[in-house]
């Protein structure tokens, strides 16, 4: 008795480990697994699945992509354990359902096929003026009135950092001058302001308040309407002319808020000097913006993933005209890779880099590699990545694969960046059905 009491306690224990064991397995496909998978129109992909389990694959169209393995070559349906053949079929957008034995579901993938696309890769330094869309509030600061009391009433109204004035009185603001003129002619009688937030628009009064610093009316707010500063580009496409830069969103230094775009240029920058990058201190290009020359192109967009525009045709002999292949993110491999950048705002060089970690989180687009700084050269002048080398070319196997983005604080020699096709979304003309589409 004591006998079958052990055998079905040794054989509950067994059961126990295995279900532990495949459900961790399930897991970890399901991680690995990306949410979305781009591949271009001319290019066959095979995905390993790595997968113990036998798994069903559909397709929710059979005619943009079909599925093959060294078992199956039925479009739509494919039992396997071995990797799949991706073989695109026209331009479009397929969803793609996988679950085990038909009836577990694991995952279901975006497969985005688009046109094959070649770029030209940049590395040029250059300078970034950026005129806001509307005010940006920055901060608030106390009004001390003719009665020695201290009053806030911006901030008495509702108004807080990072909210975009748009309008007084019904009046469009576009610069802090006529904002300031609003408030002048008020004469300490109530205003009416419109503002943004969170993309809603709301309407507040404010009673402007007569300081005894300078006998004038103020909200009792700091406020912002434009920005500059130094970063790379990072390509060009001959087609259209169009360019994407940093790699990361222009953010108001004081609130964090992404600036949303009247206009802007960029423009020919000159380095100074160079600030080595130090664990805790991260480095910076410093220079200055050469505005008495014509601007490089025009700014449309500023997005979380890089700035946008258009470059001015008869400024392309400013930049380089090597044309390179876009290598999209299942096409990043751990390693050897390069980065483009002219640090010295003279010549482009190639440093050497290693890829350290690729993620495949959709959460994760301005950050999707772990990057390190190899290359004696660039770590002897700049200590690894400083501030505005945001937006230098990552090359690998002869591929525009992705630009710089951010640097680790802790460790100046490591940072991050994003894949080139997070930027070309961004970028590329939207009459094709191309990159901007798969989203």
């Amino acid at each position: 008795m004591k006998h079958v009491k052990s055998t079905r306690g040794k054989l509950g224990i067994f059961l126990l480990i295995c279900f532990v064991i495949m459900a961790i397995t399930y897991i970890r496909v399901i991680l690995d697994l990306p949410n979305q998978l781009i591949i271009f129109e001319s290019q066959e992909y095979v995905y390993n699945l790595e997968s113990p389990f036998f798994v069903d694959i559909q397709a929710d169209k059979n005619d943009i992509i079909r599925l093959e393995n060294n078992k199956s070559k039925k479009n739509s349906l494919v039992k396997l354990i071995n990797p799949i053949l991706i073989k695109p079929q026209r331009l479009g957008t397929v969803n793609i359902s996988m679950s085990i034995l038909g009836f577990i579901p694991i995952k279901t993938v975006q497969v985005d096929v688009v046109p094959y696309h070649e770029v030209v890769a940049c590395g040029n330094t250059i300078g970034v003026k950026l005129k806001i869309e509307g005010i940006l509030v920055v901060g608030m600061s106390d009004i001390e009135t003719l009665e020695g009391k201290k009053e806030l009433p911006a901030k008495k109204a509702g108004i807080k950092a990072g909210d975009l004035i748009i309008a007084v009185n019904g009046k469009n603001i576009n610069s802090t001058e006529a904002l300031i003129e609003e408030i002048d002619q008020s004469n300490g009688e109530d205003i009416k302001v419109k503002y943004k937030r969170d993309n809603k628009t709301c309407v507040v009064t404010i009673k402007p308040i007569k300081s005894v610093e300078d006998n004038k009316y103020h909200l009792g707010m700091w406020v912002r309407d434009s920005t500059a500063g130094i970063g790379t580009l990072t390509f060009y496409d001959p087609k259209n002319n169009a360019f994407g830069a940093l790699g990361h969103g222009i953010t108001d230094i004081d609130t964090g808020a992404l600036m949303p775009v009247e206009n802007g240029e960029i423009v020919e920058s000159s380095i100074l000097t160079i600030i080595k990058g130090r664990s805790g201190n991260p480095g910076e290009l410093k220079g200055v913006l050469i505005e008495e020359r014509r601007e490089l192109g025009i700014i449309r967009k500023n997005s979380p993933y890089g700035i946008y525009g258009i470059l001015n045709k008869d400024m392309l002999s400013k930049f380089p005209n090597k044309l390179y292949p876009v290598g999209l993110r299942n096409e990043v491999a751990l390693g050897s890779a390069v980065i483009l950048a002219n640090i010295d705002g003279k010549a482009i060089e190639e440093y050497e880099i290693e890829i350290q970690k690729i993620s495949q989180k959709p959460s994760n687009k301005q950050k999707g590699m772990v990057i390190k700084i190899k290359d004696n050269e660039l770590l002897e002048k700049t200590g690894g990545i400083v501030q505005g080398m945001s937006g230098s070319p990552i090359i690998q196997n002869g591929k525009l694969i992705g630009a710089v983005t951010h640097v680790l604080v802790n460790d100046p020699t490591r940072g991050y960046g994003i894949f080139i096709e997070n930027m070309l979304k961004n970028a590329v003309d939207s009459q094709q059905h191309s990159l901007d589409n798969a989203s």
